[in-house]
């Protein structure tokens, strides 16, 4: 019998993956994290409170001392300190943008499990909303709902996680689609798992690296839309204070007070530009396609 040697074939190498933080992503993540601890501590960090006004120090510029107290960013046309008031809205922003983007998550995440375990009916009605969520810009649905229902916090908090939900469902019905199929969640049923023992014990921890990864590319849309909305005063209202609401206010003064709407928008743009640096960084690290090193 003779037999035949096949020419041995060698797999291409997988491009190999890089996962140290590079110079430009460790800055990102230490913007991020001082964005974080000034929200945390704003009430320490702020040199005076962010509502009092002196009118004798109106529209001062940064670096200018007034009534004994030096103003390290100016302040605005009713003499209230621009650091002091920046401190409390990125509080307010960070919040707002947290609190939408986990909502966002959890309602998204939630619907697509469900579109995933269920199938049939409910899965097509379930992706149905979501191409219609998808059709509709985000701006366009909450400036419609503020101007029916009026403006208060809870409800702009609810429209702002509504940016992005149809991603998770996406993502999450996706990825539990493939995982469902696989050998070990058959033998998990096989033993007598119940779906909620499945779907938090096995499901769920599989594919939670890649929602944390959407998360944190969707930050920045969300953060976007809340300054947005705030900018054209359908947000956060006075005497509150958010980026977008300073950024709206200062508009009036950029040729004779420019740091009343510069420094604020400086620091949405860095915040939104950081985390998606960031996140980029969390979606190559997290990618199965490529070898971890």
């Amino acid at each position: 019998m003779t037999t035949v040697d096949l020419p041995s074939v060698t797999a291409p190498a997988a491009r190999p993956r890089t996962c140290a933080m590079s110079p430009v992503v460790k800055l990102s993540a230490g913007f991020l994290l001082v964005i974080v601890l000034v929200a945390l501590l704003a009430d320490w960090l702020a040199p005076l409170p962010y509502t009092a006004q002196n009118l004798a120090a109106r529209l001062k510029p940064p670096l200018t001392e007034a009534g004994g107290t030096m103003h390290w960013l100016g302040t605005d046309q009713l003499g209230r300190d621009i650091l002091s008031r920046m401190v409390f809205a990125i509080r307010s922003s960070i919040l707002i943008a947290v609190m939408g983007t986990l909502i966002g998550a959890v309602v998204g995440t939630a619907l697509g499990f469900a579109a995933a375990r269920l199938r049939g009916v409910v899965d097509q009605a379930i992706m149905m909303a979501v191409d219609a969520q998808a059709a509709i810009p985000a701006l366009f649905l909450a400036l419609t709902m503020l101007a029916f229902f009026g403006n208060n916090i809870v409800l702009f908090i609810i429209l702002v996680s509504v940016d992005g939900w149809d991603r998770y469902t996406r993502l999450a019905r996706g990825l539990v689609v493939s995982e469902q199929e696989s050998d070990y969640i058959n033998a998990v049923e096989a033993l007598g798992a119940g779906a909620p023992r499945v779907i938090l014990r096995h499901l769920l921890p599989n594919i939670a690296a890649a929602l944390v990864v959407q998360a944190t590319l969707n930050f920045p849309g969300t953060i976007l839309l809340e300054t947005s909305l705030s900018f054209l005063g359908l947000g956060v209202q006075p005497p509150g204070t958010s980026l977008g609401l300073m950024l709206g206010e200062g508009r009036r003064y950029l040729l004779n007070a420019w740091w009343i709407a510069v420094f604020p928008g400086l620091a949405i743009f860095l915040t939104t530009l950081s985390m998606s640096l960031f996140g980029d960084w969390l979606r190559d690290r997290f990618d199965p396609t490529s070898e971890r090193h």
